[in-house]
């Protein structure tokens, strides 16, 4: 059994743009970059009502370099662009995932219908690592909608489980990931009780989103808690008394130095300052209004 090294509780939280408001459950700045690897990030935005609005919420054009953002989308409509070229809406139950790479512009908002109509919007953005063979990878998009998704029902009456990346049990998610990752989805039934079974020398965390759940028989963790467990060991254990939302990351550690500054994650500072430079002699390419 992976051993639990500690629990997080949720921070306070902060707007992204005018359109998400988040908390950040994950953060390689706070909790060492060496700890949580190949993971970087986690925003858990909403949940949130958002009344119906003439001018789109969202985050407008800013750059990334050297990783990988994930969106899982529970509630709402997001429309994304980027200067790879891709883009377009995802709904509840879509992935959006993106590979900064080399570098890359996005602007993210609400879709024009879900911000004409209003409604709850519940989102989770993730950040992964690349190693620096893969930090100069060209930028690229895949729309993992909901129904490429696979889904595995666990027990009888537990709940089920959507593979976005990875391997669980033999059945594979779609993502295409340039390291070992697993990316599960949990939604678990009260009184399920489940081993998962989670490759030995992978980073793991456990991000409750909804509910309580009793993990390894000696920790409770709440909404909006995170757990780190230790590399060694297989699997762990999870008990709830109600109804819960979970997520699973797993990856393997990427033993290489972690250099980050806002929007760009290398490896040295001198690297930080190259992609500020060629950011700004518009070396990520151009969106258009």
């Amino acid at each position: 059994m992976k051993q639990i090294l500690t629990t997080y509780s949720p921070p306070h939280g902060h707007w992204v743009g005018d359109g998400f408001p988040v908390r950040t459950l994950l953060s390689y700045s706070r909790m060492g970059a060496a700890n949580v690897s190949p993971f970087l990030l986690l925003d858990y935005a909403g949940p949130a009502v958002f009344p119906p609005s003439s001018p789109i919420r969202g985050v407008g054009q800013h750059p990334h370099r050297g990783f990988e953002t994930v969106t899982l989308v529970y509630q709402g409509e997001l429309e994304h662009r980027d200067t790879s070229g891709a883009g377009g809406l995802i709904g509840e139950g879509d992935v959006q995932w993106m590979t900064a790479g080399a570098g890359i512009v996005h602007e993210e908002f609400h879709s024009r219908r879900f911000a004409e109509r209003g409604g709850p919007l519940e989102m989770v953005q993730l950040w992964i690592n690349l190693p620096a063979r893969d930090k100069g990878t060209p930028a690229a998009y895949q729309t993992l909608l909901r129904n490429n998704i696979p889904t595995v029902t666990l027990g009888d009456s537990d709940g089920y489980l959507r593979v976005v990346a990875g391997d669980y049990l033999g059945v594979v998610g779609p993502a295409r990931t340039f390291t070992a990752i697993n990316v599960w989805d949990l939604y678990l039934e009260p009184g399920a009780k489940l081993d998962l079974p989670i490759p030995a020398g992978h980073t793991a965390l456990l991000v409750v989103l909804m509910g309580t759940v009793h993990l390894n028989g000696s920790e409770v963790l709440r909404d909006a808690e995170l757990a780190r467990l230790a590399r060694e060991g297989k699997d762990i254990t999870i008990e709830t008394n109600n109804r819960a939302h979970l997520l699973l990351l797993s990856g393997e550690p990427i033993n290489e130095p972690v250099a980050g500054q806002g929007p760009f994650v290398m490896n040295t500072q001198e690297e930080i300052q190259q992609a500020i430079m060629d950011f700004r002699d518009g070396k990520f390419g151009v969106l258009n209004p």
